[in-house]
């Protein structure tokens, strides 16, 4: 059973229907706010950009389980060089050659050929969960990408939406315009007929001239908006300006604001939340791979090699051709275990920089929950003031018709002056735009109020 409040918007909804908006663009190719934001899903660069980022992230997770994969590497060398050499130690840097034999009293010159093959193989037996929360970590960036990728889509959704509505804000306002151009043309003929017949004096008629002349300029005004509004749902969606005119078959108020006001806030999956959840998690996967990382390691290792040579065991140099074989064969396999004694101070330094990090990232959620809350209370606070001012439009509008209708009709018998009608016809022409402007009002707070509850693809649906 309906309520006098309804009753009330009831009323509003048939007083919408005086202004005769609805059919102007019936010939043209209309898009629903649902298609602006698939288009724009699909065609956005910064979006698409996002979504290459998490391909990578996801591929990284891929590369960082290869990444512990057994190393087994394989080397074949032959060489031409002198073997000279005396006895005692050196720490190798990489690039000092080594000598195998060659210790004798002096310098021999004389060149041989040696051969070495060698298949070295290396594998991370025990790392303590360094593994586990290296994985880990690299997932954690595939959240945190994926979020971002939300967050940018919503976002993306939110503009489109307020392009959308500013679009029909100007398009209504347009076809308002159009209706005071014809106001005023009305008058002016009615006063170009009473001035030639000597009734009105000419003044008349050139003051409504002007007002004529002002109604057409506030017309082009509101068409170069739309123009501007068409190119930046353009640039968002790839529809072509041109193209672009959306749909204002809109179905009634009143259906659109029980489907809105029917919908639950789901704040705990708003994307712009989520993002910092994401950021949060993969700040405390690093501060554990940071843990894990400066623990000790076991490692298995394995090697086998062949060696040919042109010089004998006991120092007889043959020809350069004997060494191109393999002579000797061995193999060698052990456990090491492997520990940087100042990993300790490492570890702390390194958990130290996640720690901040992890810190701010929580202050930011904590940012954002207050910055969605204060927004959702604040588009409550606009709703509610746009309700109760389309309460009242039903009031306002009837008199200024009422109004104008009756100033016409004593202008046209000589009782008023042009102002008292001028007067009329600007009431008019303002309680249309109070109208256009209290329900652009009203669809805008509940899209701040369907971004800030984390239900704007609900309120998107809605919106057919």
């Amino acid at each position: 059973m309906f309520t006098e409040h309804d009753r009330r918007f009831s009323a509003l909804t048939g007083l919408i229907l005086f202004i005769p908006i609805f059919s102007v663009f019936a010939q043209q190719s209309n898009y629903s706010l649902r298609q602006l934001v698939d288009s724009a899903q699909h065609y956005y660069p910064q979006l698409l950009q996002k979504q290459a980022l998490l391909n990578s992230a996801e591929a990284a997770v891929t590369d960082a389980k290869h990444l512990f994969l057994p190393t087994l590497k394989v080397n074949e060398q032959v060489g031409l060089g002198t073997d000279n050499s005396i006895p005692g130690s050196y720490i190798t840097y990489g690039i000092i050659p080594s000598a195998s034999s060659g210790v004798r009293k002096g310098n021999n010159s004389q060149s041989a050929t040696e051969n070495i093959a060698i298949l070295a193989a290396q594998y991370d037996l025990i790392d303590f969960g360094y593994r586990h929360a290296f994985i880990e970590s690299a997932k954690s960036f595939v959240n945190l990408f994926q979020a971002d990728r939300e967050r940018e889509l919503y976002n993306l959704k939110i503009q489109a939406s307020q392009l959308y509505f500013n679009l029909l804000k100007n398009q209504f306002r347009l076809l308002v315009n159009k209706q005071n151009v014809a106001r005023y043309e009305e008058i002016f003929k009615v006063i170009k007929a009473l001035t030639q017949s000597g009734i009105k004096p000419g003044s008349d008629s050139s003051l409504a001239k002007a007002e004529l002349s002002k109604s057409r300029i506030i017309y082009n005004q509101t068409l170069g908006q739309i123009s501007q509004v068409k190119e930046q749902l353009s640039f968002l969606s790839g529809i072509p300006a041109q193209n672009l005119q959306i749909d204002t078959a809109t179905e009634t108020f009143m259906r659109i604001r029980s489907d809105i006001n029917s919908q639950t806030e789901d704040s705990i999956h708003n994307p712009f939340l989520d993002y910092y959840e994401s950021q949060k998690n993969t700040f405390l996967a690093q501060e554990k791979l940071i843990s894990k990382a400066y623990l000790p390691k076991i490692v298995l290792t394995a090697n086998t090699w062949a060696r040919g040579s042109s010089i004998t065991y006991d120092d007889q140099y043959k020809a350069l051709s004997e060494g191109l074989g393999y002579q000797r064969y061995n193999y060698l396999a052990g456990v090491s275990f492997q520990y940087d004694l100042f990993n300790g101070i490492h570890k702390h330094d390194k958990l130290r920089v996640y720690q901040f990090q992890t810190t701010a990232s929580d202050l930011a959620l904590q940012q954002e929950k207050l910055s969605l809350h204060s927004a959702s209370l604040q588009a409550a606070s606009a709703i509610q003031t746009a309700e109760t001012n389309l309460l009242e439009l039903p009031v306002q509008l009837s008199a200024a018709r009422s109004v104008y209708d009756q100033e016409l009709a004593q202008y046209k018998a000589g009782i008023i002056n042009l102002v008292d009608l001028t007067n009329a016809a600007f009431v008019l022409d303002r309680s249309q735009n109070d109208f256009i402007e209290t329900l652009a009002d009203w669809y805008l707070a509940q899209l701040d109020k369907a971004w800030s509850g984390g239900t704007i693809d609900q309120f998107i649906n809605t919106i057919k």
